[in-house]
């Protein structure tokens, strides 16, 4: 058995959210989170199969939710929570509301030195929002994970 991964170089890995109204989604994007379009196509009907977002450093796709891509409505809500670190939680969050999210949990100070909570936005993608407000070590995290967990 050959070990391929060793000779394989991951050159981008990002999120690819599916939506049922892209273009709405990337103004709520827009709005809410600061993005920039970078790109976007669209197929024969207008629909954006791929739209590609940065925030900050990082970027995201979008896209129109079709047969083969369902958005997460369509399927009950999503599994996966896009973690989005930020200067000032409480202001994003409440632009992400502004624009039509809802709240999951508030945004509050937290043990592992963080502040932050959880949004869904308007497309059924969920938002954790966070800001540093302690530096602390591994260990510093742990325990007051445990001591949380008691």
């Amino acid at each position: 058995m050959t070990n391929t991964s060793a000779q394989q170089t991951v050159t981008r890995l990002y999120a690819r959210l599916v939506v049922p109204d892209a273009p709405r989604a990337i103004d709520f994007y827009r709005a809410a989170l600061g993005a920039e379009e970078i790109e976007r196509y669209t197929g024969p009907d207008g629909r954006i199969v791929h739209a590609l977002l940065r925030l900050g450093g990082s970027v995201i796709a979008v896209k129109d939710a079709d047969e083969g891509d369902p958005a997460p409505a369509s399927l009950g809500g999503s599994p996966v929570i896009m973690a989005l670190d930020v200067s000032d939680a409480d202001a994003v969050a409440e632009a992400m509301l502004r624009g039509g999210a809802t709240v999951v949990y508030p945004v509050a100070d937290q043990h592992y030195g963080q502040r932050g909570g959880r949004l869904a936005d308007p497309f059924g993608h969920l938002w954790m929002i966070s800001q540093t407000i302690e530096d602390l070590t591994p260990e510093q995290i742990q325990a007051r994970t445990d001591e949380a967990f008691t």
